[in-house]
């Protein structure tokens, strides 16, 4: 079987083998349908299956998947118990947790990203509805293939720098011509193989707006609930004038946790949106799962409307309609984020705030679970800003103060 050529190395020629997954499922049934889904891609290949957490954990090391799909519910280790286990012998591992639209389950999913989980996916909750859910096999693919695709990159970056420090090592001890002509050809094949995240002078920047915001709208998927944590940390005690929006994609449920976990990272009141909500200052805001949410003004207030339009960019709710809202209702005054995640979403309400005349900013490769969303934005040409996660927070402050200009 012929593979299609990635873009990870594991030196000086491309890794075009499959990215290893393994199933762990109690459900047999579940676990063979999920097993042929995988493999029938040619990119992906599964290398094991296992009915609970124990058997899983014991054969890491023998089976060495780049990736896990992990049931949470299973007989004698289930999956958040084996989920560090897994980690520890493993570490670059990439796990993805699959479990149904339960409250239990989304907040034991939640609870898996802070452990150290990818991502999840959530499971329809009978075997018919597995079966026939076109959403959840696509979903489930895209995640194995981007995340793992990620993953290899990664370590063939790892793998070239340490390549490197071992020769600088040696040059101590080798004439320096030979050490040229041994070293450098492999390095830079390497290098053209693995290209490192664009550099943020290589992007077009835009200057911030010279108005204050009155507003900050994020988008975010993938890796999104912990990067959101983290931004809500760093500016919950600057955003006491401005109400807060946030479309990340997930599903029901899921989103009505995540609201609460956003307003204890920031200590600020918190909720799942409802049609009718007037913004307040100093309140965030989450878009439903299954619904997307836009702006619009009424009688000089600012309220929620949500809508049961179709998928926007194959999702639901989707960041491009709230952007759009935001930035017909606030213009020059709206500051947007994008945050890590996969696909494009956002990248034509990036525009439409740059014509507003807002700012963006967008989260950087190095730190981003996946490029997608962050990516497809910056590449716009129209964000003011491309930094690292941990820079994210505190430059929003500073911009909320009037610092950035």
């Amino acid at each position: 079987m012929a593979f299609a050529q990635t873009n990870y190395t594991t030196g000086s020629t491309p890794n075009t083998d499959p990215i290893r997954v393994m199933v762990v499922d109690d459900a047999v049934v579940i676990r063979g349908l999920l097993g042929r889904w995988l493999d029938a891609d040619p990119a992906l290949a599964v290398v094991a299956s296992h009915r609970n957490g124990k058997l899983a954990v014991d054969d890491i090391l023998r089976s060495d998947p780049d990736v896990v799909v992990l049931d949470i519910e299973m007989p004698e280790m289930d999956g958040l118990t084996a989920l560090p286990l897994m980690l520890a012998k493993k570490r670059d591992l990439v796990v993805v947790m699959a479990s149904t639209l339960t409250r239990r389950n989304a907040e034991i999913s939640l609870k898996a990203l802070s452990l150290g989980a990818a991502d999840y996916v959530p499971k329809p909750e009978t075997t018919s509805e597995v079966t026939t859910s076109v959403d959840f096999r696509r979903e489930l693919i895209d995640k194995v293939k981007a995340l793992g695709e990620r993953a290899r990159r990664l370590r063939g970056r790892g793998r070239v720098m340490r390549a490197e420090t071992n020769a600088g090592r040696t040059a101590s001890l080798a004439p320096v011509g030979a050490l040229a002509a041994r070293a450098a050809p492999s390095a830079m094949t390497a290098r053209a193989a693995a290209p490192e995240p664009a550099a943020k002078g290589a992007l077009k920047l835009r200057p911030y707006s010279s108005a204050r915001p009155r507003i900050l709208a994020i988008g975010s998927s993938t890796g999104g609930p912990q990067a959101l944590q983290q931004v809500m940390r760093d500016i919950g005690t600057s955003i006491g004038e401005i109400p807060v929006v946030v479309t990340q994609h997930m599903p029901p449920t899921f989103t009505a946790i995540l609201a609460e976990h956003l307003g204890k990272a920031a200590l600020r009141p918190s909720k799942e949106a409802e049609t009718g909500d007037t913004l307040m200052p100093g309140h965030i805001y989450v878009a439903p799962g299954g619904k997307h949410m836009i702006l619009e003004k009424d009688a000089g207030a600012v309220k929620v409307r949500l809508t049961d339009d179709p998928p926007v960019n194959f999702c639901k709710p989707a960041v491009d309609p709230l952007f759009d809202s935001v930035a017909k209702v606030y213009g020059s005054a709206t500051l947007g984020l994008i945050l890590t995640g996969m696909g494009h979403d956002g990248a034509n309400g990036v525009k439409t705030i740059a014509a507003g005349g807002g700012s963006v900013i967008t989260q950087d490769e190095a730190s981003s679970v996946v490029w997608g969303m962050p990516g497809a934005a910056a590449n716009t040409g129209m964000c003011s800003d491309v930094l690292p996660l941990a820079e994210i927070g505190p430059k929003i402050v500073r911009v909320l103060k009037g610092m950035v200009r």
